[in-house]
């Protein structure tokens, strides 16, 4: 097991000591989304480059680049965002525009049926379909050339980024040398439970947003999908226990929400150094589950007292200290 409080540990590295009126982690939360943060990051959009990423298997996946100007470049860094959100999701906004001013090349991609991309592939996203995420990956690091390449994670995305690193052994990803997983899922049925059994307003945004994509993908496929039951439905579980059936190989929730499960992983075949930032107070992930996973020495978890899911707000302008935290990072492992 990890021994949370030596691991935690980062040469350098001030704590996050949110102001003592933001230390809520249900507020941590929930003002990290506001669309507001993103003032002052649309350079990042006005300059970016869509791109349709192949993903093996005819899937594509839709991305945003955002190079230097200048042409020349710290690195290339991937930015891959949490369940039901998307390349323009407030802390990918934030984080990128960040680290694009410190001179990195940024990567925003899309997982299927998420952003403006339910029109590029028919069949239906789920969570377990990291081969074709890992391979869009191989391919936008080919991209970078020479550059060193970086994936940062979020929620869902954090659970992605994780599993790219422990398939980075068998399938390298060209020039990788560094993954973050900020606030990752480890146990997707208990984030479930977390979200349908705490503060309505994370049901309600999740249940919400998912029938909202459901909506759209029947509209484009209408010969292959009917969700029209599903709009009654008033929780994430019964949502999940009603569309695996129909929709995926997996009959059970239990079957499918195994194959994206962390807690209890063996992470003792990394090749390239992982480094895992939550927080002790995140009301969607139990900090208890880092504890169960196992690692060698490429693997770092990061927990702090404060910051609740992928908040880390560290003042009233409602600044992030995510992107400070990556970029001292990078600039201490280079």
């Amino acid at each position: 097991m990890l021994p949370l409080s030596e691991n935690s540990k980062i040469a350098g590295l001030t704590s996050f000591v949110p102001p003592v009126g933001m230390r809520n982690p249900h507020l941590q939360t929930i003002l990290s989304s506001l669309e507001i943060r993103t003032l002052g990051q649309k350079q990042l959009d006005r300059e970016a480059r869509e791109i349709l990423v192949d993903a093996g298997g005819g899937v594509r996946l839709l991305g945003f680049y955002t190079g230097q100007k200048s042409g020349s470049s710290r690195g290339l860094i991937l930015l891959l965002h949490g369940w039901e959100g998307g390349s323009d999701s407030t802390y990918i906004m934030t984080t990128g525009g960040f680290l694009y001013r410190k001179g990195y090349d940024i990567f925003r991609l899309n997982f299927r049926d998420h952003g403006d991309s339910h029109h590029l592939n028919e069949g239906l996203f789920n969570s377990s379909l990291i081969e074709e995420t890992h391979r869009a990956v191989q391919n936008i690091a080919d991209r970078g050339g020479t550059l060193p390449f970086f994936v940062v994670g979020f929620s869902l995305g954090g659970n992605f980024a994780m599993r790219m690193a422990l398939r980075h052994g068998p399938y390298p990803i060209r020039n990788l040398r560094h993954v973050f997983a900020v606030s990752p899922v480890l146990d997707p049925r208990k984030s479930t439970d977390a979200m349908d059994r705490g503060l309505f307003v994370y049901r309600s945004y999740f249940v919400k947003k998912w029938k909202r994509s459901l909506r759209k993908k029947q509209s484009l496929f209408p010969h292959r999908y009917n969700f029209d039951d599903l709009m009654e439905c008033q929780t994430l579980m019964e949502i999940t226990n009603r569309i695996l059936p129909r929709y995926s190989p997996y009959p059970t929730a239990e079957e499918y929400f195994q194959t994206y499960t962390l807690t209890g992983r063996n992470f003792s075949e990394l090749s390239v150094p992982l480094l895992v930032l939550t927080a002790a107070d995140d009301p969607i992930i139990p900090v208890e589950d880092f504890r169960e996973v196992k690692g060698n020495h490429h693997l770092r978890v990061h927990v702090e007292r404060h910051g609740g899911h992928c908040g880390f707000l560290r003042n009233y302008r409602l600044q992030s200290w995510i992107p400070d935290f990556i970029h001292h990072t990078l600039l201490h492992s280079a």
